[in-house]
């Protein structure tokens, strides 16, 4: 018993040595695979996305003029129109990554030709590196693609951002016609002061330090700024969710409520909006599909 249990073992030592040799599966890009993709910067892979985690543009209140903004701007680009880079700024919670997904989803509506819809990349932050190599992926394709970072910002000694300049607009061969590069991020200038200032002390001419420090944001045709909302607006965009989920629950008890959610988080947004309805929601044993 104890022969049969040791070749048992044995064989599954081979086995799992065998799975080591062998060659890993080559993972091919694709796409026309899904209207979504996230890069994957060590396999060099855009990975389908089959459910985007999205909003209906039609719920996202109190940022009209930036929603009209990026929606047309984002159609140009579709059509072959010149278009903008844009880069989406602001406090945290205000609908920025909301809106470039919303954006990409409304303007696909109105396009009938599969190989023509719109393609939302999302590449992360700490991938900014690998980005001439996505660039070098894309450039084969047709199908417009729109590039999309999220929460992009630099800290200390990150370099990274001087390789991000280069790709926005300069390099020998420039960005593909078919790519567009969206980013959100709290910061105006996308690098903090000290980092900048920095910059400057140690510049041979501080003037032109002065330019190198809010040259990166400048590369983004496009800047659209996000900010805390009012109480009103507040109301609109619980009032829209209420409505559109099906929520049976007084006007009067959830403007109390709602008040009371906001002093104790210090602050109002759409997050802070959604994080409410969330629980009201649970409270209701209702899905919100």
């Amino acid at each position: 018993m104890k022969k049969e249990t040791d070749t048992n073992e044995l064989l599954a030592r081979i086995a799992t040595a065998l799975e080591k040799l062998a060659p890993e599966e080559k993972l091919t890009n694709d796409l026309s695979k899904a209207d979504a993709f996230v890069w994957q910067a060590d396999n060099a892979w855009l990975e389908p996305v089959a459910n985007i985690n999205r909003i209906e543009i039609s719920l996202l209140k109190g940022i009209d003029h930036q929603i009209d903004t990026l929606v047309e701007n984002t159609r140009r680009f579709t059509q072959g129109l010149p278009a903008n880079n844009a880069l989406l700024w602001g406090a945290r919670g205000t609908g920025k990554s909301s809106l470039v997904k919303a954006a990409h989803a409304s303007v696909n509506r109105d396009i009938k030709q599969k190989n023509a819809r719109l393609a939302l990349i999302e590449i992360h932050r700490e991938d900014i590196t690998s980005l001439p190599q996505l660039l070098s992926v894309l450039r084969n394709y047709e199908r417009p693609c729109l590039v999309f970072c999220d929460d992009l910002s630099f800290d200390g000694q990150d370099a990274s951002y001087k390789s991000l300049k280069a790709l926005l607009e300069g390099g020998i061969e420039g960005r593909p016609k078919n790519v567009l590069f969206y980013a959100t991020s709290n910061r105006r200038h996308l690098l903090p002061r000290d980092m900048m200032e920095n910059e400057r002390s140690t510049a041979i001419n501080p003037s032109e330090a002065v330019e190198e420090k809010v040259s990166l944001s400048d590369r983004f045709g496009l800047w659209l700024g996000f900010h805390n909302c009012d109480q009103e607006t507040y109301f609109a965009i619980i009032g829209t969710y209420i409505a559109h989920y099906g929520l049976q629950i007084p006007e009067d008890q959830w403007k109390t409520e709602a008040k009371e959610w906001t002093v104790t988080r210090g602050s109002r947004s759409g997050r802070l909006a959604w994080q409410y309805i969330q629980d009201i929601a649970g409270r209701l044993g209702k899905k919100l599909d």
